[in-house]
């Protein structure tokens, strides 16, 4: 299950990921015993509504690298989930963060004010329990930068899509900045350039599996080991070595998600 050619890259910490997905569940046991033995140091997956964030915990209670996210994303503010079961949620010993959460105008654009509601809401419950947010910005920058701003919270914005200035607006709120395996695809444009602009210690890798697999393995499911590949590629950007990129990544994710 676990290709040879991720071998040996070590560490990996895969800060954004879906491990609650159904395609996981034949396979996931058996993939985690394998991911941790073969340098992955640490996961987070995350929530995206009450049943989720659930699952989340209960596999971080399971696997000691394992960490989870509890939160509503703006894909699932239908779903009866509440702000207060987040919450609760949220005072687990494994719960790093409250997330994904955040905005998405691609796939519904007509509730736009129930989204930024929920979306601050969240935020300021993250702010009151001091935990970082894990967010989701898809064609809404304009508003999830006005937000950022003001609030200021901690987090990542996560699997970053936007343009070179919207990231140095991030990066002077002192947020991170999450790079996936999007930025080894050919037709990634303004990304490489915004990997070029990130400070060291703002800088994080995920996967958002089991989406977005990095080259050479886009289109199939995506997990954490192949965050090497996507390593590689920010380390030539950034004209250093992969291992640097794996070990500033780790180091970066135990400072935002205070693991010790």
């Amino acid at each position: 299950m676990y290709s040879d050619d991720l071998k040996n890259s070590y560490p990996i910490f895969d800060t954004h990921s879906h491990y609650d997905d159904e395609r996981f569940d034949e396979i996931r046991d058996e993939l985690f015993e394998e991911m941790n033995q073969n340098g992955v140091c640490g996961v987070v997956t995350c929530g995206c509504d009450a049943a989720s964030s659930k699952k989340a915990l209960k596999m971080a209670e399971d696997y000691d690298f394992v960490y989870a996210a509890v939160g509503i994303h703006p894909g699932n503010i239908d779903s009866g989930t509440t702000v207060e079961q987040i919450r609760a949620l949220a005072a687990h010993k494994k719960c790093v963060a409250i997330g994904e959460i955040g905005l998405d105008y691609y796939w519904v654009d007509d509730n736009k004010q129930s989204q930024i509601e929920i979306f601050e809401k969240q935020i300021l419950l993250a702010k009151e329990l001091d935990l970082p947010i894990l967010v989701h910005d898809r064609d809404a920058h304009g508003d999830t930068l006005d937000i950022l701003k003001k609030h200021k919270p901690k987090g990542v914005v996560h699997c970053y899509s936007g343009s070179v200035e919207m990231a140095q607006e991030i990066i002077k709120l002192g947020m991170y900045i999450g790079v996936g395996g999007v930025i080894t695809f050919k037709n990634a444009k303004k990304l490489p350039d915004v990997v070029k602009i990130i400070p060291d210690e703002l800088l994080l890798v995920e996967t958002d599996c089991p989406y977005l697999a990095p080259e050479p393995y886009r289109g199939k499911l995506c997990h954490s080991g192949m965050i090497k590949f996507t390593a590689q590629k920010i380390a030539e950007i950034r004209g250093t070595t992969t291992q640097n990129i794996l070990e500033l990544t780790s180091k970066n994710a135990k400072i935002l998600f205070n693991i010790k």
